[in-house]
């Protein structure tokens, strides 16, 4: 039989180019009955730990190694390939040690490189293969260089001795034959062995066309551009052995040395073995010693005012948990921990209470890495270090977004900067990028491909399968277009591809050596962002511990506030000694006003909220585990507050199957098995189990598997029957318990995010302003979620000023008042370094005028674009003129202000110390401005959207009021529920559904005094789609009902129109007013000019000639009859008056 060994293969791991998905290729490869393969992705190990355990489950032997570039020592623009391989583990290690070179030292544009002294330096445990055609021999041969070949294979024979191969390679590609028989002419004439190789792209030969597409992605090239290099054949797919035979039958020693090569390259990783960091003890102390005594004191500091009686059980449990943490081995990774927090605290940087399981430990919380008693709320250590299952403890930190990198930056400073990184991530080829990309290669049209993502639906893990079942208009237009299903074949085969490399958001890594012993390192050109090439999973395959550093917005929110607050009080605020049982809270959460409330916000959530009615904190514990798809669609919910408001009787657990040494367990949840550590707690006094053989039958009930869960069904039978309770008791209890721990939710981390839900519930009760200003700051480049805190602001009875450059910040803040005055930072094109000048310049005082700011200014932050955007958003307003003068006033003050620094530039003090406009009136700078045409409502909305992304001084419906009431008599806050009506408002928000009949939306109307939620069901959704966009004025036709949610009114769509629509169903003419001695020649052209862009309508033109004694109104002829549309009531609002322009309707 014929044998031969893959050793040149890329997968998609290579980024650069490669299409083989790890499992398939192996999967392929073990079909081939091959002993052995390569994965040589191209300067990295990204999928290496991957392939191994991959390899390993299929019994086929992986040969570590990679692709490189190594630079050309006579040309720093110009590298050739080498392909290296790890014999054994002195060349894993070194083949680690040059990857990660590479990246910190050798990027040119982007791209890593090699150098040849470098390979030498790392040679040892490593066989070459000479890179084919490619690699420098190749290049020298096919132009004719053979001394220059010559010298080179002498040269890469010194440095590999006995282990490297000229690299043979039939793939159907320009030059290849020219090459292989100089190279084996070569070969022979210098003794060195020849390997056949395929450079492998792909599975299949039909997958070419593909792994062409996913290169010109990342070169951002089209596959018909000629200038793109084709360095690709649709013969570079995995061969069969046979094939090989049949393509090197004339060099069958080509063959055999690839299999030489596998049997000569032995790697074995040390998978799953954990490396701990040191942690620096006092050296009369072991580290054991060293984290009791803190962990003693820690919780004496806690307890400050205890006895020793109340401590006991306290001691004890903190006993047993150090013992647990010793004899596993972990004492390192809890005093790591503890330093960082620590460190974090000191700095004034918020730190969550904790996150996840971790929140259970006593030893965590005595030393302050958790903030909540463990004891007090029936949290389990083991449901977070099980010594009945060697597993590596994991704590999950919360930090303040802002600060988080500077608590890495310090650990990366006490352990090294050579042991510290964080920990890669790899983007993928989602539904709706792969489907632009694949479009943008093809050279498809950009509309077609924007078309084509709008209609995938945008939810996590959308996949362009699911989009299709999904998406009726998607499978139509696909069926309609032979350009779109183009698209989309390709794609389908692109999908999921890795793309690039990232970082992940909060892993950090701290290696007890350097890190280069477990894994190479990937950085930016400039050597910084260094993270490892082995993902989170892999890395800790690897042997490094994860540190998991979180950023948590609220918690920086939560500081904001505090600031605001400290800053208007007397005494400093320490939200974490705020009573948990405050009855006004508890007020404010059970009306479900719960906009900002961390966890707390959500629709679904805010309903959950007002049927539950919490009144205790054991209740916002519950309301953060019950808000999930199992318990919601399990009944459980429903139970639980049954059973809380007496609707349902109290059983532990259930009225037919109860035991009362259940009741202390289950009565925090009514009865209702709802935390992980319930299900513990049960077995264990129900059954004996220890808390550690109880975490391994939560972990198996929640596994299903049902070989396992006969057997704990007969050890909970047995303990049960040893405990003296009825057996048949034990299994129905059982079967109840394992229908619920499938739902069962971790109580340690529901309790430590409840209490910073309650934090901002308690902040949003007790200071509204300073919360709402936080949160409003936390999305302040987020136009739609800061607009929802507005109305929020606005709907709580709180005042938001306008943006002022007189009082304002970068962030929200608040007055001595109690009002909440816009952050400069929420203009638009205006940003942090324009704003940073104009606080300095601020600081010497309040700006008198735009000339003034002008001049006190950088105007290369400053700019036009920053002081449009400042004018626009009515940030100028204080100094006292219309906004339409300021920007009519604009290029004066911008000149003089650059004359200004002109002067100053050349040492000449402006005489007067001040910026003046050229006028003729000195005491007013504007006055040559003054005459700027005024804007309507409309135009200033309009100015205000565009600088802040919403409407701050009026609301859009004002200007078309009083014939908004022809159609809609009633405004929002007049409406009445069960009731037929017409409801006009302005489109504030939008949501579309996904339902079995087809999309329906959900919209949100604003009329400037109210709002309500109208209802659109799919077939007038699908009808009046394009109509129903934001910030569009429509009206609606149909049923009003009061909403069972928020006791509010709701309509029922059964139409909906525009106001143009409507207009020109009932309109009977427009009306013009012009005093008679304004009409000459120039108003004439000016009015022609503007009704002549809407001529063509039904709708008839009269001007009214007003005159001292009277009027008349003439009729102008049929050819100026025009659309009623809102565009030319605004442009004649311009040019005869906003008083002056009527709509007139039939009576």
């Amino acid at each position: 039989m014929t044998s031969f060994v893959h050793l040149r293969l890329h997968s998609e791991y290579s980024l650069i180019d490669g299409l083989l998905r790890i499992r398939p290729m192996l999967d392929r490869v073990a079909e081939l009955d091959m002993p052995a393969v390569a994965i040589t992705d191209h300067h990295n190990f990204f999928g290496l730990v991957k392939a191994y355990k991959a390899a390993e489950s299929l019994g086929v032997k992986l040969i570590v190694g990679a692709d490189l570039h190594v630079l050309d020592p006579h040309d720093e623009d110009r590298h050739h390939e080498l392909c290296l391989l790890a014999q054994n583990e002195t060349g894993y290690r070194n083949l680690m040690l040059l990857l990660s070179r590479s990246y910190q030292q050798g990027q040119y544009l982007g791209r890593p490189r090699v150098d040849r002294a470098w390979i030498r330096e790392y040679a040892e445990g490593v066989i070459a293969l000479s890179g084919g055609r490619q690699g420098d021999i190749g290049q020298a041969l096919l132009n004719g260089r053979e001394a220059d070949a010559r010298a080179a294979l002498h040269d890469w024979q010194a440095c590999f001795p006995d282990r490297f191969y000229l690299e043979l390679q039939r793939t159907g590609r320009t030059g290849e034959e020219d090459y292989l028989h100089a190279a084996v002419a070569l070969a022979a004439e210098h003794h060195c062995p020849v390997v056949a190789t395929n450079d492998v792209r792909f599975l299949e030969a039909g997958e070419f066309e593909a792994h062409e597409a996913r290169v010109c992605i990342g070169d951002g090239r089209t596959l018909d551009d000629p200038r793109r290099i084709r360095a690709y054949s649709d013969q570079q797919y995995l061969r069969s052995a046979e094939e090989m035979a049949e393509l090197f039958s004339d060099i069958p020693e080509a063959l055999e040395n690839s299999v030489e090569i596998a049997r000569r390259c032995t790697v074995s990783l040390t998978l799953g073995q954990p490396f701990l960091p040191n942690y620096p003890v006092p050296k009369e102390e072991t580290i054991e010693a060293f984290l009791g005594r803190l962990s003693h004191e820690g919780l004496q500091r806690r307890f400050p005012e205890w006895n020793e009686q109340q401590l006991e059980p306290y001691r004890q449990r903190l006993e047993f948990e150090l013992n647990t943490i010793n004899q596993m081995g972990f004492p390192g990774y809890f005093l790591v921990v503890m330093d960082f927090i620590r460190w974090a605290k000191e700095q004034d940087i918020p730190v969550g209470p904790g996150r996840g399981s971790g929140a259970g430990s006593l030893v965590a919380y005595a030393l302050e890495i958790t903030d909540l008693d463990p004891i007090e709320y029936d949290l389990l250590f083991e449901r977070f270090l099980n010594p009945e299952r060697v597993s590596m403890p994991d704590f999950d930190v919360d930090f303040c977004m802002e600060r988080r990198d500077e608590v890495i930056e310090y650990v990366a400073q006490t352990y090294g900067r050579q042991a510290v990184s964080q920990i890669i991530t790899f983007g993928t080829m989602a539904a709706k990028a792969v489907v632009r990309d694949v479009a943008r290669v093809q050279g498809k049209p950009y509309g077609l491909a924007d078309r084509m993502s709008k209609l995938i639906p945008f939810e996590v893990g959308m996949t362009l399968s699911k989009a299709l079942e999904q998406e009726e208009q998607l499978v139509q237009l696909l069926e309609e277009d032979s350009s779109a299903q183009e698209i989309w074949d390709m794609a389908v085969q692109l999908e999921g591809v890795t793309r690039n490399a990232g970082k992940h958001a909060g892993g950090v890594v701290i290696a007890p050596s350097e890190l280069t012993d477990f894994s190479p390192i990937y950085c930016d050109e400039d050597g910084g962002g260094v993270v490892t090439q082995y993902d989170k999973n892999d890395v800790e395959e690897a042997g490094l511990v994860k540190f998991d550093f979180l950023g948590l917005r609220t918690l920086t929110i939560i500081q904001w506030a505090i600031q605001m607050i400290d800053a208007r009080g007397e005494t400093a605020l320490d939200i974490d000694r705020v009573p948990l049982d405050d009855p006004e809270v508890f007020r404010m959460l059970q009306s479900g006003d719960t906009t900002a409330v961390f966890q707390l916000e959500s629709r679904g959530m805010k309903e959950l909220i007002k049927n539950l009615r919490p009144d205790c904190f054991e209740d916002i514990i519950a309301l953060v585990a019950l808000f999930r798809p199992g318990p919601l669609q399990s009944g459980m919910v429903e139970n639980f507050i049954d059973r809380k408001h007496g609707r349902e009787q109290l059983a532990y657990p259930d009225a037919q199957y109860q035991h009362e040494w259940l009741k202390p367990i289950l009565e925090p949840t009514y009865g209702v098995i709802l935390y992980q550590e319930q299900v513990m707690q049960i077995a264990q006094v129900l059954a004996g189990y220890t808390l550690g053989g109880a975490d391994l039958l939560r972990r198996a009930m929640g596994k299903k598997k049902p070989e396992e869960m006969a057997k704990q069904r007969s050890v909970f039978e047995e303990g049960a029957a040893a405990q003296g309770i009825d057996p048949t008791l034990a299994i129905k209890i059982f079967d109840l318990v394992e229908k619920f721990a499938g739902y069962g939710f971790n109580k340690s981390h529901s309790a430590a995010y409840a209490l910073v839900s309650y934090q901002t519930a308690w902040l949003k009760t007790h200071h509204p302003a300073e919360f709402m200003a936080a949160v409003m700051s936390s999305e302040i480049d987020n136009t739609d979620k800061l607009l929802t805190f507005r109305d929020e602001a606005r709907r709580m009875g709180l005042t938001v000023q306008a943006p002022s450059i007189q009082s304002g910040q970068y962030a929200f803040s608040v007055d001595n008042e109690g009002q909440i005055r816009y952050g400069l930072g929420a203009i638009k094109g205006l940003g942090e370094g324009p704003i940073s000048s104009l606080l300095a310049a601020r600081s010497d005082g309040p700006f008198t005028s735009l000339f003034d700011l002008c001049a006190r200014t950088d105007p290369r932050k400053v700019n036009r674009r920053a002081l449009e955007a400042l004018i626009k958003s009515g940030a100028l307003d204080e100094l006292g003129v219309e906004r339409w003068v300021l920007l009519a006033a604009l290029d004066d003050a911008i000149k003089g202000a650059e004359q200004v620094a002109s002067n100053t530039a050349a040492g000449i003090d402006d005489l007067f110390g001040e910026v003046m406009a050229t006028s003729d009136d000195a005491d007013d700078p504007y006055h040559a401005h003054r005459g700027a045409r005024a804007w309507s409502l409309t135009e200033l909305l309009n100015a205000e959207k565009e600088s802040l992304g919403s409407f701050l001084s009026g609301h859009p419906m004002e200007a078309y009021e009083a014939e908004v009431r022809k159609f809609a008599p009633r405004r929002i806050r007049e409406l009445q529920a069960n009731n037929q009506a017409v409801v006009a408002g302005l489109i504030l928000d939008i949501r579309t559904i996904k339902t079995q009949r087809g999309p329906m939306a959900v919209l949100t109307l604003d009329d400037g005094s109210g709002q309500i939620e109208a209802t659109v069901y799919n077939d007038v959704f699908t009808e009046h789609r394009d109509l129903l966009q934001k910030d569009r004025i429509v009206l609606l036709d149909g049923r009003l009902q009061v909403d069972d949610f928020n006791g509010g009114l709701a309509m029922r769509t059964k139409s909906v129109r525009s106001l143009e629509q409507a207009r020109k169903a009932r309109v009977s003419q427009l009306r013009l007013r012009v005093p008679s001695h304004r009409v000459d020649e120039r108003f004439n052209t000016l009015l022609a000019n503007t009704l002549r862009s809407a001529v063509g309508g039904q709708c008839p033109v009269v001007m009214e000639y007003v005159q001292p004694k009277g009027s008349v109104a003439v009729r102008l002829g049929g050819a100026w009859q025009v659309h009623p549309s809102d565009a030319l009531l605004d442009e004649l609002r311009i040019a005869v008056g906003n008083d002056a322009v009527d709509w007139v309707y039939e009576a």
